[in-house]
């Protein structure tokens, strides 16, 4: 068991989503950052459909109420276990009364936290993820909150410490021509794969609205509803870019340009508000 002590500014129990209920209109959620929080289990050794905790700009304090083993990964945080600083991306043994506790990600947004065995809350649509946008799954962790741990352990782990890049200070992020790039004038694509962007505050799981130079319309009828994919860059009638992230919506009626590679996507979710960006066209074997 593992107790909130203080959550920080936002914290949500993640997995690798409610797949496969698109076509009723619920999202897939789960991890924003899939790569760190598949990281994060494989450190402590836990199967891959294991949940984790997602901690947005730090601040969280977990109470491990017996022995565990945990490991942080994602945005660089400093890492303590009873005020001594501890490794992140390394599996971590916790004895039964420690507090670990995160600091200010020094870069990026998103840290997982991982304890061998998964958080074991209860499963809606087979997902164990807290999507904001529809409402399935647990809350958001606040003081108080008692996390079961549960039995979706593997392998003991074998790795000490795991060589990670820290989150780039201006990512270049890889992106394929959308299905409705033609709705744009030619322009709207060379400004997209050339100019800089920036990460707005009205930027959330759902998606990052992106400041920059605006991107017209080719066409002004309307477009009908579509499916929509992570990585997704949508264009509303202002101009302004929406790049989808993990709890966008299924279904979007604006044109998408363009569509963030799936390598890049985890990228993408440790974009923090005024950090910039740039966009280049993906090429065969990049």
């Amino acid at each position: 068991m593992l107790t909130v002590l203080t959550p920080g500014p936002f914290a949500t129990i993640q997995d690798g989503g409610r797949t496969g209920w698109a076509s009723i209109g619920v999202p897939c959620s789960g991890a924003a950052d899939r790569s760190s929080a598949d990281l994060a289990n494989r450190l402590v050794g836990n199967r891959p459909d294991a949940a984790v905790v997602e901690v947005t700009a730090g601040g969280l304090r977990l109470r491990a109420e017996r022995s565990v083993l945990v490991a942080v990964t994602g945005a660089p945080v400093p890492l303590s276990a009873d005020g001594r600083a501890v490794p992140v991306n390394a599996p971590v043994s916790l004895p039964g009364g420690s507090v670990l506790a995160l600091g200010v990600p020094s870069a990026g947004l998103r840290t997982y936290v991982a304890v061998r065995g998964g958080v074991d809350v209860p499963a809606v649509l087979g997902s164990r993820s807290t999507d904001t946008l529809s409402g399935l799954g647990p809350a958001p962790l606040a003081a108080g909150d008692r996390l079961p741990v549960g039995r979706l352990a593997g392998e003991e782990p074998v790795v000490d410490v795991a060589a990670v890049r820290p989150p780039a200070a201006d990512p270049v992020l890889r992106v394929l021509p959308g299905p409705r790039r033609s709705w744009l004038v030619p322009e709207a694509w060379t400004a997209l794969t050339t100019q800089p962007w920036t990460v707005t505050a009205d930027s959330d799981r759902v998606g990052l609205r992106l400041s920059g130079p605006r991107l017209e319309r080719a066409r002004e009828d309307e477009l009908p509803s579509e499916g929509l994919v992570p990585g997704a860059i949508q264009v509303p009638p202002d101009g302004a870019p929406v790049l989808f992230l993990a709890d966008h919506p299924v279904t979007g009626g604006y044109p998408v340009l363009a569509v963030v590679t799936t390598a890049d996507v985890s990228a993408a979710a440790q974009l923090r508000p005024g950090d910039g960006v740039r966009f280049r066209p993906a090429v065969k074997g990049s």
